[in-house]
């Protein structure tokens, strides 16, 4: 398949700034796979390559499949769980055209998608989930709007290097994205509880930072048959495992060797304030909060503060994880059992997404939690004053 496209595809906004671990949405014995059938049709003229793409989440994780358009007619058949997002793509034939992507929701059974060749238009029918979706994207079209700008200045300060300018564009598409979450994720779930995509919706509010505070309570409001579905016992797990790693709870003890395969314990901090950062030398966003995390260290270390480094790297690239920690210049503690997003640590702590940290006091209780840039400044400073 073209390289090009399934990247393009890919391509998620709000995951921006984190390096994500997506997991195969595995289906339990109570809520089986069932088939899907999803007939399109395209109207108007030909303006795109001959084959159409889908994306979608199933039984062994993520699904690509293509379909060729025949006089204006493609079909796709799978099998899904639960209501479940699905992504359409076409490539238009002209070199200086962007991809075609529409969002549609697949439910088992069999559904009809007609659009315009150029997207435009599209309805769907047969599918109650994709109606309460509609109904969704209408209450976030003024927040889709304004992130969609954003996104393509965020882009443009990416390609000219300008970092200062790219970070202030990250803390208002950060800020954008919250309130979006609060006044149209929450309020939908509040105010329309039970729908087909209510699941979806409470996953796209959860984001990958769990508040069990926040999202126990309306997984607990969901309906018996949807608390069943893969991708909500899969919530449960992480809501589970975000209760031992909320702020005022103790850290969990783990030993791990460091660079020179010495094993290092989490208790022979105790007495100092401690940043446990989760990162790994091929994560991107990771190695562009190092120097963030470079100049709290110098800043602070000689106010009873450390860093524990828990590197996610691949096993046998060692030298990727040492290259990494010299050229960054990060001169604390670091410990890896080089087994990716298996790291022994990574799954103790329920990590599914770096960079991710947690601040500890000189108890071992859990004080902070995702501190990035100045705000782990501001963190530090006044309770390290």
């Amino acid at each position: 398949m073209d390289a090009i496209l399934v990247a393009q595809f890919n391509y998620m906004p709000r995951f921006l700034t984190c390096c994500l671990l997506f997991l195969a949405a595995t289906a339990s014995a109570q809520t089986q796979s069932r088939p899907f059938t999803l007939n399109g049709q395209l109207r108007g003229p030909d303006t795109f390559i001959g084959k159409i793409l889908i994306q979608y989440r199933g039984e062994q994780g993520w699904k690509m499949d293509s379909a060729t358009v025949r006089e204006g007619l493609f079909s796709f058949t799978g099998k899904v769980a639960e209501p479940t997002m699905a992504r359409l793509m076409m490539r238009p034939k002209r070199a200086d055209a962007k991809n075609i992507i529409e969002s549609v929701f697949l439910m088992p059974g069999t559904q009809r998608v007609r659009m315009q060749s150029n997207g435009k238009n599209m309805r769907v029918f047969g599918s109650d989930a994709h109606r309460a979706y509609r109904k969704l994207k209408k209450k976030s079209a003024p927040y889709d709007k304004q992130y969609e700008s954003l996104i393509e200045q965020y882009q443009a300060y990416g390609k000219a290097k300008e970092k200062e300018k790219q970070a202030a564009v990250e803390a208002q598409l950060d800020s954008i994205d919250e309130v979006r979450k609060q006044k149209v994720y929450r309020t939908f779930l509040v105010e329309t509880p039970n729908t087909p995509i209510s699941p979806y919706v409470l996953q796209e509010y959860a984001g990958w930072d769990i508040d069990p505070r926040q999202i126990e309570p309306l997984y607990n409001a969901l309906a018996p048959y949807e608390k069943q579905y893969p991708s909500m016992q899969e919530m449960k797990q992480s809501i589970d495992m975000a209760k031992l790693t909320q702020i005022g709870a103790p850290a969990m003890e783990f030993v791990q060797n460091d660079t020179l395969d010495k094993p290092v314990a989490l208790s022979s901090f105790r007495g100092k304030y401690l940043l446990i950062d989760f990162w790994a030398s091929w994560c991107g966003p990771c190695r562009a909060e190092n120097p963030n995390v470079v100049k709290a260290f110098q800043k602070f270390q000689s106010k009873n503060f450390h860093i524990l480094g828990v590197s996610l790297d691949r096993a046998g690239q060692k030298d990727k994880w040492m290259k990494a920690i010299h050229d960054d210049g990060l001169t604390w503690t670091q410990v890896s059992d080089l087994k990716f997003w298996n790291n022994t640590v990574a799954v103790q702590y329920g990590i599914r997404a770096i960079p991710q940290n947690l601040l500890l006091d000189p108890n071992g209780i859990i004080v902070g939690k995702n501190l990035r840039g100045e705000k782990l400044m501001s963190t530090l400073e006044g309770m390290l004053k």
